[in-house]
């Protein structure tokens, strides 16, 4: 193993101990008790079997074989969940042939992000994670399950399903992908387009015909976007079978893992010989495992704030340091859209994820020790699915690239860090998607231009007077403020003013699609300007400068004149769209490092200030 990989792991397990030792209690007490529905009373039990038909109700009686929760994120509107509609029934039927059982436990909200997308829903995106943590754990405290199967890819649904399971962490669970959509219209010509048409030069009817040509049927986006380091994520974290999470939709293959899915969970339920608790698959080496391939792949941004989330419902402390450690000593093997030309197929044609986890793990980056659902440890599962007639295979990965413009082995890495980088300064700390800019764009320095909501940039674009160097710093744009939006929304008109020679960056204390890329983005600014960061102080015309080998993000203005400007006021806050129903959670939700989120608020740190709890807890750490 690689000695910093080593170094951090043991480091986020030294300042998570009293964490993960609560943690740990509580699902200890709980995989004490008896089989869960063994625990109810008459009463409860009829109700809980009451529309099942009569042969399951006497399967559920016997306790004695698994009875599975499902957890599902399905809706038609969102294109990587559609194909969810028929996977409860096909699921209880393969698990009816082996004499087990399966009920919907539950349903959780999936909103798109591509459809709300610099819309007023994206505003609830966020918050939507926390929502449906809450709404799983609704849907497993009717303590009828034996083990659990969830439902869901995307954005924020991943992490929601993740951390209301991991409260109920002395059950089995595993997750069951649906697919990324066929390759369409490429996504180097989609930006094209949209960038076009930012310029005025194609009409929408041009603009319309290039998005639905991209996004034309069911299955994940197929770029590098949040959907597809979700499921990358999944797999590293041990939480998927091998090799499944880039298969098509309404394929032979799809169908064959789904059942496979069903056969494995029904191995490792309570009610088994063997049982495998979430608990006992999820600890500090998995997520560790989960950060290195998001960083190796050139992952979304969004995981560095939804694995800190994630993490903390497990009872374990990450920081963004955490992640920049690793990135600078993980290798970047992958160039996926929007770090390269290629898509997520092309990613999975080329060697997938059984070819990157085994590269990672060959350099001692992965630790090949984790336990995984699928069985045994990770460093046995660099394997990948295919059918021979009608049945299910698994066969190892291939042992070199078959295209090396898209995935390449440790020794040959497109560079030597990964994905993301941690920059720091006087402004805060943030995050930038290094892998995505080119190399003549890591390094500027130009006067800011100060935005507090989105629509303004279109505004200074329209009327000119963006034509120039500048860093647009959108500001009032994190989680106190506004719920912490998506602003992929600025990218293709910042992408023009690249492409006319300008330097360009946006500096922000919001997020960013895990599509963006190209043009220099400082993100998830923290402190954010809603709890008194000093980018709620920046003033048009001052000089900003973003340095990402030196990690340095920097406000160019005296100390004392900085001390003297009156923050700026946060603009008013819309409460229609639904956005009324999560004022509370504009209050109660921790910083961006902290994971953005509203379910553990004691002892997170509210940032009001840089130097947080999480920050102290890091340096304890790591001896500093």
């Amino acid at each position: 193993m690689h000695s910093e990989v080593i170094r951090v792991t043991e480091s986020i397990a030294k300042r998570s101990q009293a964490l993960r030792g609560d943690y740990l209690r509580d699902i200890e007490q709980m995989a004490r008790q008896p089989i869960n529905r063994s625990q109810l009373s008459c009463g409860n039990l009829a109700h809980g079997v009451a529309a099942c038909e009569g042969e399951e109700k006497t399967v559920l009686k016997l306790m004695d074989l698994a009875n599975v929760g499902i957890v599902t994120a399905y809706n038609d509107m969102l294109s990587a969940h559609a194909p969810y509609a028929d996977y409860p029934q096909k699921i209880k039927a393969h698990l009816k042939s082996l004499g087990c059982t399966a009920q919907v436990a539950g349903g959780v909200p999936a909103m798109c992000d591509g459809v709300t997308q610099g819309q007023p829903g994206m505003e609830l995106s966020l918050f939507s994670r926390d929502v449906i943590a809450q709404a799983t754990a609704v849907s497993l405290s009717h303590q009828m399950f034996d083990a659990v199967l969830m439902l869901g890819i995307c954005d924020k649904i991943v992490p929601g399903l993740v951390m209301g399971a991991l409260q109920f962490g002395h059950l089995p669970t595993l997750f069951v992908p649906a697919g990324p959509m066929t390759t369409g219209l490429s996504n180097k010509e989609k930006v094209r387009i949209r960038q076009l048409f930012a310029e005025g030069k194609v009409d929408r009817a041009a603009l319309l015909e290039a998005e639905m040509a991209s996004y034309h049927g069911q299955g994940t986006c197929t770029f590098y976007g949040t959907a597809n380091s979700n499921q990358m994520v999944l797999e590293a974290m041990g939480l998927q079978l091998p090799g499944s999470a880039f298969v098509n939709p309404d394929t032979p293959l799809r169908e064959a893992l789904t059942h496979a899915a069903a056969e494995r969970i029904a191995k490792i339920a309570r009610t088994s010989r063997q049982p495998l608790p979430l608990a006992e698959v999820i600890d500090e080496k998995s997520f560790v495992n989960g950060i290195v391939a998001l960083l190796a792949s050139g992952g979304s941004t969004n995981l560095c704030i939804h694995l800190i989330a994630m993490a903390r419902a497990a009872g374990l402390v990450l920081t963004w340091s955490d992640f920049d450690r690793l990135s600078k000593v993980t290798p970047l093997l992958a160039h996926i859209y929007p770090n390269g030309s290629a898509d997520i197929n092309h990613f999975q044609a080329a060697g997938g994820t059984g070819f990157l986890f085994q590269e990672l793990i060959k350099a001692g980056f992965m630790h090949a020790d984790a336990k995984v659902c699928f069985g045994g440890e990770l460093g046995n599962a660099c394997i990948e699915p295919h059918l021979e007639g009608d049945r299910l295979h698994w066969r190892d990965a291939p042992d070199t690239s078959l295209d090396s413009n898209v995935i390449r082995s440790a020794n040959a890495a497109f560079s030597a860090e990964g994905g993301i980088k941690l920059l720091e300064g006087n402004l805060g700390r943030s995050l930038i998607k290094s892998s995505a800019v080119d190399k003549a764009h890591r390094s500027i320095a130009a006067p800011a231009v100060v935005i507090s909501h989105q629509d303004e940039l279109k505004h200074l674009f329209e009327q000119g007077a963006l034509d120039r160097d500048c860093v647009i710093v959108a500001r009032f744009q994190g989680p106190r403020a506004n719920g912490m939006p998506e602003l992929h929304k600025l990218m293709p008109i910042l992408g023009v003013l690249q492409d006319r020679g300008h330097v360009v960056a946006l500096v922000t204390d919001g997020r960013l699609s895990g599509a963006s890329g190209k043009v220099p983005a400082a993100i998830h600014v923290t402190p954010e300007a809603a709890s008194g960061g000093v980018i709620g102080r920046v003033q048009d015309g001052d000089l900003i400068s973003l340095d990402v080998a030196a990690g340095r993000l920097s406000l160019h203005v005296d100390e004392d004149a900085l001390g003297s400007r009156a923050p700026a006021d946060l603009p008013f806050c819309d409460n229609t769209v639904g956005r009324g129903l999560f004022v509370s959670s504009r209050t109660l939700v921790t910083d961006a490092e902290s994971g953005a989120c509203t379910l553990f608020p004691t002892g997170s740190p509210q940032t009001s200030h840089s130097d947080s709890q999480t920050q102290r807890a890091e340096r304890a750490s790591y001896g500093a």
